[in-house]
């Protein structure tokens, strides 16, 4: 891979994995109630589980859906009423140790395999997989195109859940901490558009 298409590469992986998306509202969230520690296993999963999605999806498995397309619909399905239960669940989360919440963070397992689920994900690594890999070096650019997500996505997840975790302050109220995950729910539920257009 030439140093031109690297750099490419690594400001796209930069900007898809900085910019809101589900896994990065469901940080900030998460960082609002529960805390930057208990929210290190669900990074985890998102960086761990990423990056293994996308070397599936470019060593083989994406065909699998060209050739039975009712395989790929289904997942579409059931990620769309996945998502819309996770938004459920945050929206009516109270705040960690008020008494009130029965609500658990993301474990690592639950985090890498939502990225299976999360629409933003599907078009990040098929278009990753498309635009940065090349047929002469299919599987080292593959793989290259994984290590470039895993390098970048850390410090976003990092960045997002600090977030949270330092808004956690602001939100003591009950109210504005109930206004605050009813908008992270409408995000997450506004972030599936993609799956009516796609």
């Amino acid at each position: 891979m030439s140093i031109d298409l690297l750099l490419a590469l690594m400001a796209f992986a930069f900007v898809t994995s900085v910019t809101p998306g589900p896994n990065n509202l469901m940080l900030l969230a998460s960082g609002v109630n529960f805390g930057f520690r208990r929210t290190v296993p669900h990074m985890l999963g998102i960086n761990v589980g990423f990056p293994v999605m996308i070397a599936l999806v470019g060593l083989g498995l994406g065909r699998i859906f060209e050739i039975y397309p009712m395989i790929y619909t289904v997942l579409r399905v059931c990620g769309g009423a996945y998502m819309l239960w996770l938004a459920y669940r945050i929206a009516m989360s109270g705040p960690a140790g008020n008494g009130t919440s029965s609500a658990t963070p993301m474990n690592f397992m639950q985090a890498a395999l939502f990225q299976w689920v999360n629409p933003k994900a599907w078009i990040t690594a098929v278009t990753a997989i498309a635009a940065y890999t090349s047929p002469v070096v299919f599987g080292w650019t593959v793989l290259s195109v994984a290590l470039a997500f895993a390098i970048v996505g850390g410090p976003s997840s990092v960045t997002w859940t600090l977030f949270g975790s330092g808004l956690r302050r602001f939100l003591d109220d009950p109210r504005y901490h109930r206004i605050f995950n009813v908008t992270m729910a409408l995000l997450l539920v506004a972030s599936l558009a993609p799956l009516l257009y796609h």
